[in-house]
């Protein structure tokens, strides 16, 4: 039997703060916020509004989708959303993703191929998804308790870390915004950069972060630590209603020495606990589809036990024949070339135990 579709509306800036404002309880995504579209806007995306579905009168989930365009597939994406406002049932989840699928489908100013949002219960039509792209565990630490009964509920290796960076001098400092740019391009994105290298990924460049400082200032905190008047450390926070996340982060090998990381994450947690904020959300920790992130899982869990599970993201396509083609077509070509190298070095390493056996002198 096919899902009964939700009724949807498109929101306007004050109506979504309107909806926010009826819903203090929810927790919003700053990702899922006007503020967040802006942000995208002002990178150059196309953010393709925010929309409210409804159960008869009763507000069931919002949304708010980007439009990405890729090479053989253009796609909205929710980004780490959407919201859901009541409780998220198999049965009314189905119907929202009937819902996307039919709203979408019907729209004539937008084709993407697919929508891709996070599903709690994986049901037709969700499927795949072609890449991923949210975490699914992250540790939230609790900020409510004293300070005192906080820093009591770290690992004894977070606690001495943090004591141990105290004695090394390392310094902690919030920069204020009018130096954001300045300090982050001058002193912050080379420790990024080698932070990257270090640890194997690759980064925005130094202009992303200092757009998403100065177009969400309102929602950032930039922290610093030093050693001997040199920035070795630092990270970003946001905060939306009560509710930070430990969003960005980078340290020199120097930093990790002295342990200024685990001091200017204490550091972080009793600025965000002073403005208001509830619970800190630490962003993604090892899991199924994401075993890249053992080590900051390591790290993170010297803080706090509490593991949240985050919906997977999926997609939900509007051409289903077209999807399943694209979806094999980048599936062989992630797989062949990974392939191809398990060959090469298959080959190498016969070539090379030949060439040894033949020097032996046999």
């Amino acid at each position: 039997m096919t899902a009964v579709a939700l009724r949807f509306e498109k929101l306007s800036t004050e109506g979504f703060g309107a909806l926010a404002s009826a819903h203090p309880a929810v927790l919003i995504p700053l990702e899922q916020t006007p503020q967040w579209a802006a942000f995208e806007s002002s990178r150059g995306r196309t953010p393709y509004g925010i929309w409210a579905y409804y159960d008869g009168a009763t507000l069931v989930a919002v949304a708010s989708y980007l439009w990405s365009s890729r090479r053989f597939r253009k796609s909205l994406v929710a980004v780490n959303g959407p919201v859901w406002f009541v409780e998220r049932t198999s049965d009314l989840e189905a119907r929202l993703l009937q819902t996307v699928r039919e709203q979408f489908g019907a729209d004539p100013a937008v084709r993407p191929l697919y929508v891709r949002l996070q599903v709690q219960h994986l049901q037709d039509p969700a499927t795949g998804p072609i890449e991923h792209g949210w975490y699914e565990r992250e540790i939230v630490v609790d900020l409510t308790p004293s300070e005192a009964e906080i820093f009591k509920a770290f690992k004894p290796n977070a606690r001495n870390s943090i004591r141990r960076a105290e004695r090394a001098g390392v310094e902690i400092r919030s920069i204020e915004r009018s130096d954001w740019s300045a300090v982050f391009s001058s002193e912050l994105f080379p420790i990024l950069e080698e932070t990257a290298a270090r640890d194997g990924f690759t980064s925005f460049e130094s202009a992303y972060y200092e757009q998403l400082l100065e177009q969400l200032g309102d929602h950032l905190r930039l922290m610093v630590a030093y050693l001997d008047g040199q920035a070795i450390s630092w990270l970003i926070t946001t905060e939306y209603r009560g509710y930070s996340v430990y969003y960005f982060a980078a340290s020199t090998q120097a930093a990790r020495t002295v342990f200024a990381p685990y001091l200017l994450l204490w550091h972080a947690f009793k600025e965000l606990k002073a403005a208001g904020n509830r619970s800190c959300g630490l962003t993604g920790i090892v899991s199924e589809n994401y075993p890249q992130l053992i080590n900051v899982t390591t790290f993170k869990r010297n803080f706090s036990k509490n593991i949240v599970e985050v919906p997977t993201t999926y997609d939900v396509p509007l051409d289903p024949v077209r999807y399943r083609v694209v979806a094999f077509a980048l599936t062989a070509r992630r797989t062949v070339p990974s392939a191809a190298r398990s060959v090469t070095a298959a080959a190498r390493a016969r070539t090379g135990a030949l060439l040894r056996r033949g020097s032996s002198g046999d």
